[in-house]
């Protein structure tokens, strides 16, 4: 049997015994026959970052050939905010690889994610998925390597306190029971995501607790195995949607807000990236179990375009309260390996060469060896205001723009940092570094400086990265940190407004 079927938790795959990436139309229409499916439900992300929902009942086998084949007709202007009502009729086509079964709905149910085309029948330009899809072509094109990506999605699980067994402060990393009090709803979340077609690597408590106003705040993390980037994206915006829908049904509330209050942890969208050849290879490490210059030409790239890339990142006035220092976020534009105080990290990657497994299993078999597989870079800015689909984009444009610079790798050589540069001692190497911007006007100003680095390759359309641009520079928080410290009801007003990114 296909290994990756065998043990699948998305129920149509399960049934169909076939790999999503392999859904044809028929494949759904005997999916919905033979279990008794009552509705098909569109899904697609907007403009606000968030996914909307379509609902068709099945008056009929016609008609439901109709929908699948023919999609339908949306609102484009209140989808996006730059699409003129005018002229904003919208086709939502779905897309079979992405089909599972809804786990929240009462009745029999198939949900798909769709694309959007315009009257013409082009893909929508500058669409959420259809820029992603651009980048990661583009990045390919250039490069003749495959851009993956996996997501480590924070957030914080909000309940009154009960007194009991209290949680350290900021103390809760890969806490169990009973001082940390959510592991059962982040294991039904990711049993739900994975229903979804999410391929979950593990979950976890995190560092971020504490207690205020007799409500206990918790954070959580569930974090994913690298795919396609374009399906990376669609398994983080479904995720987001399971954690929502399952915390309202038990009663509980959660937000993935970059930050909740001053002096605690914020939650962050760390993403993983890793190159993959034309024969199937990781290429992050050279044969001799070293960074690849592959890697090193990668991150080149984002240290060269970081600033930019926070105008898709962190999009919100409190994400800047969130990369400041000593708070488990990056500050400079820097990177190094297994340094938790750098831009881009390079994590701990199985290079020992050591059978870890037969050590202290005896007379186990040896375990295969995965180390060259199992490499990543992951960089550590972004938070939860991001649109997934976007900040892919940029990202795989950022890693692209490596192989476009001149003597990419004197930048990785420069920009490379081997201590923690927030540590007194190590001043001189910090204050020769660059610096992420500090609100979102900043971000604006770093994308309109390098916006031809992102509209290159046709990849984000130039009505685009204005709305972005115009957007952050609206907030006008160039000088919040400082308001903020003047009004201590300030941060409070923030964190309520922008609750649910």
């Amino acid at each position: 049997m296909d290994n990756t079927i065998l043990l699948n938790k998305n129920h149509v795959v399960a049934t169909l015994q076939k790999q999503a990436a392999q859904f044809t139309k028929d494949d759904i229409i005997k999916y919905v026959l033979e279990e008794n499916i009552q509705m098909v439900n569109f899904m697609y992300p907007a403009g606000d970052g968030r996914l909307k929902t379509l609902n068709f009942v099945i008056n009929d086998l016609a008609y439901l050939d109709s929908i699948l084949s023919q999609g339908e007709r949306v609102d484009g202007s209140s989808l996006f905010s730059h699409i003129e009502a005018g002229n904003s009729d919208l086709y939502v086509i779905p897309r079979f690889a992405t089909a599972f079964r809804d786990p929240f709905a009462e009745q029999p149910t198939i949900t798909m994610l769709c694309s959007f085309f315009d009257k013409d029948g082009n893909r929508l330009a500058n669409s959420p998925d259809y820029t992603l899809e651009k980048a990661c072509r583009s990045f390919t094109e250039v490069t003749g390597l495959r851009f993956e990506a996996m997501g480590e999605l924070e957030y914080y699980v909000i309940r009154p306190s009960d007194g009991m067994y209290p949680a350290s402060d900021q103390r809760g990393y890969h806490e169990s029971a009973p001082f940390a009090k959510t592991g059962d709803f982040r294991s039904k979340c990711m049993a739900y995501i994975a229903a979804t077609g999410g391929r979950v690597k593990y979950g976890h408590s995190e560092v971020g607790n504490f207690t205020l106003d007799g409500v206990v705040y918790e954070q959580n993390e569930i974090e994913f195995l690298p795919v396609p980037a374009t399906s990376a994206a669609d398994q983080l915006a479904l995720a987001k949607w399971v954690i929502r829908n399952l915390a309202y049904r038990e009663g509980l509330d959660v937000t993935f807000a970059p930050k909740i209050t001053t002096g605690k942890a914020g939650s962050g969208l760390h993403v993983h990236m890793r190159f993959i050849d034309n024969q199937g290879n990781n290429v992050m490490l050279d044969p001799a179990g070293n960074l690849s210059n592959d890697a090193r030409t990668a991150i080149a790239g984002m240290m060269d375009s970081a600033r930019a890339i926070t105008a898709f990142g962190n999009t919100n006035p409190t994400s800047y309260f969130r990369l400041v220092p000593h708070q488990e976020a990056p500050t400079s534009v820097c990177w190094g390996d297994r340094n938790r105080s750098v831009l881009v990290r390079v994590p701990l990657g199985w290079t020992a060469g050591t059978d870890m497994c037969a050590v202290v299993n005896p007379g186990s078999a040896a375990t295969p060896d995965s180390r060259h597989g199992r490499q990543t870079v992951e960089i550590r800015s972004a938070d939860g205001s991001a649109d997934v689909y976007y900040l892919l984009a940029a990202l795989a444009v950022a890693c692209r723009h490596g192989w476009e610079m001149e003597h990419p790798l004197e930048v990785a050589e420069r920009t490379y940092v081997d201590v923690d540069i927030h540590k007194a001692e190590n001043a001189s190497r910090l204050n020769a570094l660059d610096h992420l911007p500090a609100s979102c006007v900043e971000s604006a100003d770093a994308l309109e400086k390098q916006r031809d680095i992102f509209e290159s390759h046709s990849v984000f359309e130039p009505r685009y990265i204005n709305a972005v641009i115009e957007r952050l520079r609206s907030f006008d928080d160039s000088s919040l940190h400082e308001r903020a410290k003047q009004d201590t009801q300030l941060m409070e007003r923030l964190v309520e407004q922008y609750f649910h990114v």
